[in-house]
Formats: C-alpha cells, structure tokens, sequence
C-alpha cells in the first residue's frame, strides 16, 4: 500500500525542480519540510534517509517524467522506443513518399 505522495513541478526561475513529499497516515497528512545534510568521517556509514516500497518509488519517477527529465541512458526503455517509432515513420514517408 502506498504512504507517499510526491509532487515535482520545474522551478520557475533556476532551472530545477522543486520536490515534494506527503505522507498519509490515517486522516492525517505529514507533510516532508527539510532534509539535513551532515558531514561524514572517513569510513562513517549511514542510514538511508529514506526508504518506500515501490509503489510510492514508481510514483516519484512518474511525477519526475511529467517535469520532462528521462533516464540518461535510455537504451530500452520507453522513450528510446518512441523515438526509433518517429524515425521508422520518417524514413518510410521518405521511402513510399507518393505512393499508395
């Protein structure tokens, strides 16, 4: 069962996205208002701080691809896809350009 709820929008003025995260708990709604950073010694480990099921994991990608971002290698995947689709479409109105 999914807790979170994420909203990514582009920020207007640097270029970013600006993040946001619930999390329902009952009739409640929690509401993520800062992460802090701390330094680590060498050899410090830490704990995740965050963990979700992927559900709510799913949820932030897709919110993330609304914004416009794609993975970096794209190789398989759905937009790598659509574009092999629009160039197969170019080049056969190239190819039966005039014909039936």
């Amino acid at each position: 069962m999914s807790n979170f709820i994420f909203r990514a929008q582009r920020a207007h003025f640097n270029r970013g996205i600006e993040l946001h995260m619930a999390e329902r708990q009952g009739d409640r709604l929690n509401v993520a208002v800062n992460v802090v950073m701390r330094e680590l010694a060498d050899g410090e480990m830490s704990e995740p701080f965050l963990g979700m099921n992927l559900t709510d994991a799913q949820s932030l990608m897709d919110e993330l691809w609304h914004c416009g971002l794609r993975p970096t290698e794209g190789t398989g995947s759905a937009g790598s896809l659509a574009a092999t689709e629009r160039h197969l479409e170019d080049m056969r109105r190239l190819v039966f350009k005039g014909k039936p």
